[in-house]
């Protein structure tokens, strides 16, 4: 027999092992089914004025369709406990990180001129309009 041959001493050829997990086709189309209607609902939350409560329904239909993804279609619903770990712990530090950006702008909105910058505001009042410079 030559090297490399799968075939084994009765003649059979050996299984190929799987690899990773195969979901039934149900799952799948059940998941995507799921995203087009929750790509749907994100369309028809537009129109809909709830005020500053916009963006929160938003970001929390975006979550679902990414744990959806992330579940179904990244395989981590069946995969070892450790992967999940690590995908929760970095969206929590994504979430920290946001939440730190968003205390940090506050702190200046206070501060923050309307319209152009005081020199340049001072400067269109007292001259006139910019000329083009003449020779070129």
């Amino acid at each position: 027999m030559a090297s490399g041959s799968t075939h084994t001493s009765h003649g059979h050829e050996e299984p190929h092992p799987l690899v990773g997990h195969l979901v039934p086709y149900s799952t799948l189309f059940a998941t995507g089914f799921a995203l087009l209607v929750l790509t749907v609902v994100t369309v028809a939350a537009r129109y809909i004025d709830l005020g500053e409560a916009n963006i929160y329904l938003a970001i929390g239909i975006a979550v679902v369709k990414a744990t959806l993804v992330s579940l179904f279609f990244m395989h981590l619903r069946w995969d070892r406990p450790f992967n999940l770990m690590v995908l929760v712990g970095s969206m929590l530090f994504v979430v920290l990180m946001m939440v730190f950006c968003m205390m940090d702008v506050g702190q200046y909105e206070v501060s923050l001129n309307k319209g152009n910058a005081p020199f340049v505001q001072s400067y269109l009042e007292t001259n006139a309009p910019f000329a083009p410079i003449a020779g070129k």
